[in-house]
């Protein structure tokens, strides 16, 4: 076994973490009959042979070898192999990004042919694949056909060898990974793909288990999206409920394994908690596949959710908790049912539903609201307890849960959340969502203000203030807790050198916030002015501004970084400080002029905003703002903003804002990537669009 290894010269090839040379132990680990050995040495390939996907000249002299392993039934653990050839062997279809452009001189630079040679090198030894899909070991059945798939230069002859080999395999998820490599055939070779759809669809109707039928379904969706037929909603469901009633029982866990401190250990412990008690946890992964396919059928997708979220199997909720966190982080649609029955979980006696609502629901803010009274119900009561479940008074076994529930009725702007968060301070730790999650509670949340004074109050002056202070302060200004100005003033004067301009803004904001309240930080503001932080120095002046209503000192403060040569963070700070002040500042619109012509279209979005509300000229300012609107949908808010704002005077912006409207996709949808508050953010815009909108056409009558 492993013949020739010694003869590389190792020590001369590299990876992710330097010279090759503790590749041959690596490689000779993976054929140990020690589980914990096989198991590090795999995780050693991941992180530095083949590290996030990359293949370094190590990584093309191992394939041989690998090649070697797999071929050996003695080996152990040979489908995790068969995983690792295939992920170095080619792309994911579903993989969008492309190679990275380093630069040749780079130490890090990878060239790209590295990724064709392993693949032909994978392609010439791809026979050895075909003989897995019988193997004894189930394990590497199933990692066999995603390989073939993906890396056997015949594919017709391995369309011939799945399909065939479907009709004697007995092994649930085996079945189904034969189904998705017919798939992933049908779409990697058009040549294939009519004769496969077809097989398909004759599948998803003939099998006779529902498994099969539904992972057949979900892949001919995939394998033609524009022929999804138009009854799918009802016949998944069904299938669903043939799953469930024809389930054997739940999984037991996994067997067991010597822990290892292992990314690929921890991921597998994940997997196998994931699945733990679930009758059929690979409808997950078949229904996220029938999603991608949907797209952009966004009521289908929400039928389907709804249908269940009605299931009487938990895991069933679950999934489709998950699924539509992403479907509404991406598209737009009415998810007021899904949201309250997504509420409805909250009381289950399964912790892994529970902990799925609670997830889903922080983020959803304003669209939040029709699982508000479960909220309240889950703060106060707390969920039903299962068998050997814990509970107790207050309703959370968990803080996190509770603290879960809280930020995401609080988000939601229901002022039940006031009394909880009163409570929730007088813990010795609050989580910091909680603390910005006090701008949208109005009035009711005043009686907040003394609890936030008193924390303020007993945070350290010293390397973490910021981290402290910066919450703290954000709440004392969204609940206008103006008497703390004597605690905000402390943080202001005290503020260490570590992060000394991120602390006095945040403190200087608060003060803005409490208007004439505060001219007791008159005088350090007035000195602040001078300060060379330009975040700092702009604050500064808009909150002496807000103290005074003195334009003297504030105007020539703030007109000091509107200079040439100024940097545009400089710029953007002291544009939107004047925009703030409004018509107050009118005298400075001469001096944002520039900004409309710059290359930064932050400075151009800025300064035409803040020309608007000091002068009321939107001739000049809307123009640069209807650009900046095509050129950067992340500036779209702003400028919504703004066309709420100027009303009549931006009719020409009529056509723009109707077709955002009527837009189902999220302005600012990312694939496989989000923020806490991007679903916020683009509601925020519907609501000042819809704004912008009334005003015009009010102005028009």
């Amino acid at each position: 076994m492993l013949t020739g290894i010694e003869e590389v010269d190792w020590a001369s090839l590299g990876h992710a973490y330097g010279p090759a040379d503790d590749v041959p132990e690596l490689l000779r680990g993976l054929a140990s009959a020690d589980p914990a050995e096989r198991e590090t040495a795999l995780d050693g390939m991941y992180g530095a042979v083949h590290h996030q996907g990359d293949v370094y000249d190590s990584t093309l002299a191992c394939i041989p070898f690998l090649l070697e392993l797999v071929a050996d039934p003695g080996v152990q653990d040979r489908g995790c192999i068969v995983e690792l050839l295939t992920s170095i062997g080619g792309i994911e279809l579903d993989d969008d990004e492309e190679l990275d452009e380093l630069d040749p001189e780079d130490e890090e630079f990878i060239p790209a042919a590295n990724y064709a040679m392993a693949a032909a090198a994978i392609a010439a030894g791809a026979d050895v694949f075909l003989g897995l899909v019988s193997d004894p070991d189930p394990e590497v059945r199933l990692a066999a056909p995603c390989a073939l798939a993906s890396l056997h230069p015949d594919p017709a002859r391995v369309l011939g060898l799945l399909r065939e080999r479907l009709t004697v395999e007995r092994d649930t998820e085996v079945r189904l990974a034969l189904v998705a490599a017919v798939g992933r055939i049908a779409l990697r070779h058009a040549s294939l793909r009519a004769e496969t759809v077809d097989w398909l669809g004759w599948l998803a109707r003939a099998a006779q288990d529902p498994g099969l039928r539904l992972a057949a379904l979900a892949q001919r969706a995939r394998c033609a999206p524009a022929d999804i037929p138009d009854d799918i909603v009802p016949w998944v469901t069904g299938l669903l409920e043939e799953i469930r009633t024809s389930a054997q029982g739940p999984i037991a866990a996994g067997a067991e394994r010597a822990a290892t401190p292992t990314l690929i250990g921890q991921v597998r412990e994940l997997l196998e908690e994931h699945a733990a008690g679930r009758p059929a946890p690979w409808t997950e992964e078949l229904l996220r596949t029938l999603h991608a396919a949907l797209d952009d059928r966004v009521d289908d997708r929400i039928a389907l959710i709804v249908a269940q979220l009605r299931s009487p199997d938990w895991g069933q909720r679950s999934d489709a908790i998950w699924l539509c966190g992403g479907l509404i982080r991406i598209w737009r649609g009415r998810y007021e049912e899904v949201v309250r029955l997504v509420g409805a979980q909250l009381q289950d006696p399964e912790p892994r539903l529970r902990e799925a609502a609670t997830s889903f629901l922080e983020r959803l803010f304003e669209l939040g609201a029709p699982a508000a009274d479960a909220l309240v119900t889950r703060l106060t009561t707390g969920p039903v307890v299962g068998p050997g479940g814990g509970g107790g008074q207050g309703g959370f076994v968990g803080r996190s849960g509770r603290d879960g529930a809280l930020l995401a009725l609080a988000r939601a702007g229901d002022t039940r959340a006031v009394p909880l968060l009163a409570r929730a301070l007088e813990e010795s730790e609050v989580r910091r969502e909680l603390l910005y999650a006090m701008d949208g509670l109005g009035p009711s949340a005043a009686m907040l203000a003394p609890l936030l004074r008193r924390r303020l109050a007993e945070v350290e002056l010293d390397e973490r203030l910021y981290d402290r202070a910066a919450p703290l302060l954000y709440a004392l200004a969204a609940v206008r807790g103006n008497q703390a100005v004597p605690e905000v003033l402390r943080v202001l004067r005290g503020a260490p050198s570590n992060r000394r301009d991120w602390v006095r803004e945040a403190a200087l904001r608060t003060l803005a916030a409490f208007g004439p309240a505060a001219r007791e930080a008159v005088p350090e503001m007035r000195r602040l002015l001078a300060a060379e932080s330009a975040a700092v120095a702009t604050t500064a002046a808009r909150a002496l501004w807000a103290a005074e209503g003195d334009m003297g000192e504030v105007l020539p403060a703030l007109e000091r970084w509107l200079r040439p040569g100024a940097s545009g963070a400089d710029w953007c700070a002291a544009a939107q400080a004047l925009g703030e002040i409004g018509p107050a500042a009118a005298v400075t619109a001469p001096a944002l002029r520039p900004g409309l012509a710059s290359r930064d279209l932050w400075v151009r979005v800025r300064s035409a905003a803040a020309l608007w509300r000091v002068s009321g000229d939107a001739a000049t300012a809307l123009p640069v703002l209807l650009a900046a609107w095509e050129e950067n949908r992340h500036a779209r808010v702003d400028v919504a903003e703004c066309l709420a704002e100027m009303g009549p005077a931006a009719s020409e912006a009529q056509l723009v804002i109707l077709t955002e409207l009527t837009r189902r996709r999220r302005h600012n949808a990312r694939e496989g990537a989000s923020g806490s508050h991007d679903i916020h953010l683009d509601e925020k815009l519907l609501t000042l669009c819809r704004a912008a909108l009334a005003r015009m056409e009010r102005g028009a009558f």
